[in-house]
């Protein structure tokens, strides 16, 4: 696997994770998938980490599955993988340029997404003869009106982040070149919370989705015991109480 088409980087809790293939759009094959995956275990598994943020190197943050590599051997390695499962902690995508077909819908996996001014995001699959088969079908629907996410999945056209805020996509605008900046911003404030109390929040927001009331409770249940028995939810208090910021320790 070439070592150098996903970089990460530590900046205090929060990782950086990079898609570096500028050359080919960000485009996703195997080396980039595996990639992918390694970095969200990177960010599941360090207890020194509370957040992670998601972007694309030069001027576009993804442009989809590299249909060169998947005419060559079919799906790229590991992009499966990280669509259906992305990470348990806190993803942020930071979007410039375009997120395209694949692009959207690995931003889709995220939990937020950052986007710059005039940045285009689409699912163009059926103009190519395929259809968004990596989860923008059911993850679309769910960030943006049912009529907008049908006709951008049957015109195959692009809406700009400026409606996408609008619809409630795009969490946050940024300017021009500025959407990692925010991101990262996002990031480190999340961070300044509890790990593991961050972490199930997520979880329980993103699994409200098809439960009654009373299916919510039974589920988030065992959520609770782990989360109010961890050192972190002793160190809260205390800190409060001696006016200091915690020292999370994601345990």
């Amino acid at each position: 696997m070439a070592d150098d088409v996903v970089l990460t980087e530590k900046r205090g809790r929060v990782l950086l994770v990079t898609i570096n293939r500028p050359e080919a759009r960000n485009a996703i094959n195997s080396d980039v998938g595996r990639g992918l995956v390694a970095a969200l275990k990177e960010l599941d598994e360090d207890a020194g980490l509370t957040a992670g943020v998601l972007t694309g190197a030069g001027r576009g943050f993804c442009s989809g599955m590299d249909l060169k590599a998947f005419l060559e051997g079919g799906t790229p390695e590991g992009f499966d993988e990280f669509l259906r499962h992305g990470a348990r902690k806190p993803l942020i995508a930071a979007v410039e340029g375009f997120a395209l077909a694949g692009g959207l819908e690995v931003a889709l996996t995220c939990d937020l997404l950052v986007a710059a001014k005039g940045v285009k995001l689409g699912i163009p699959e059926v103009g190519v003869g395929l259809f968004a088969a990596g989860g923008a079908l059911m993850r679309l629907p769910r960030r943006v009106p049912y009529g907008v996410a049908m006709e951008m999945a049957l015109t195959a056209d692009p809406i700009l982040a400026e409606k996408a805020l609008e619809y409630g996509l795009v969490s946050r605008l940024a300017e021009p070149g500025k959407a990692l900046e925010v991101a990262l911003e996002l990031a480190e404030r999340i961070a300044r919370n509890a790990p593991l109390a961050v972490a199930a929040s997520k979880r329980l927001i993103r699994d409200t989705a098809g439960r009654t009331e009373e299916e919510f409770w039974d589920h988030q249940r065992p959520f609770s015991g782990p989360v109010f028995s961890s050192e972190d939810a002793k160190e809260g208090p205390r800190a409060f109480a001696e006016k200091r910021a915690p020292n999370w320790s994601g345990r």
